[in-house]
């Protein structure tokens, strides 16, 4: 037999010693106390005091991010300052760009040359401003669902603010002057020809 045969029996292994960490909460509410080893680490201790509601239940109250568009502004809905025209004015808009495209094809057609289109001046607008035989006409288009009702549209309001613009024109177009001058309306409706009413009026109303 040998040596390590006759020698005492092998130690047990040493354990660590244990001793008791206070836990959160004992039985009946009262602080318990919980056995762990030395050196374990025990559940991370919550942010919340004991009796607070939970951020998560029902009725707790969150506080509301403040939305920040790109406008720069608090609480702002996106493009409030970029709206563009009403739809009634976009269509509108529309409408009258077709009439004035339809009206410029049409005296064109009848040999006029086209001079001027959508002339804008502080005290009013030009349709078109076209040419035939030496004569300066200044057109006016009207649409709408009828001939008559466009007809009856062109108010003496209007004709005074188209004489002031026609007046700025030529200002700007000293080239024309001493030609002869004609004010035309073109009325334009829904399943009709445009209607050419030359020398609706002058220039001295």
């Amino acid at each position: 037999m040998s040596r390590d045969d006759d020698g005492p029996p092998d130690a047990p292994p040493k354990r660590k010693p244990v001793r008791a960490v206070p836990s959160s909460v004992g039985p009946a509410g009262a602080p318990g106390r919980t056995l762990k080893r030395a050196g374990e680490i025990g559940p991370a201790k919550s942010p919340v005091r004991a009796g607070a509601p939970s951020p998560l239940a029902p009725g707790a109250a969150t506080m509301r991010p403040v939305a920040v568009f790109k406008t720069g502004s608090f609480d702002e809905p996106p493009d409030v300052a970029k709206q563009g025209p009403a739809p009634k004015r976009q269509a509108a808009q529309k409408l009258g760009l077709s009439a004035e495209s339809k009206a410029a094809a049409f005296l064109w057609a009848k040999g006029y040359r086209i001079v001027d289109r959508r002339y804008k001046t502080p005290v009013g607008e030009i349709d078109i401003v076209a040419q035939r035989k030496g004569t300066i006409v200044f057109v006016e288009v009207k649409a709408r669902a009828s001939l008559d009702a466009a007809a009856e549209s062109v108010s003496m309001r209007q004709r005074g603010r188209i004489l002031d613009a026609a007046k700025h024109w030529l200002a700007g177009h000293p080239q024309v002057s001493g030609l002869p001058l004609r004010f035309d309306v073109i009325l334009i409706a829904p399943g009709h020809l445009p209607q050419h009413l030359q020398g609706a009026f002058d220039a001295s109303e």
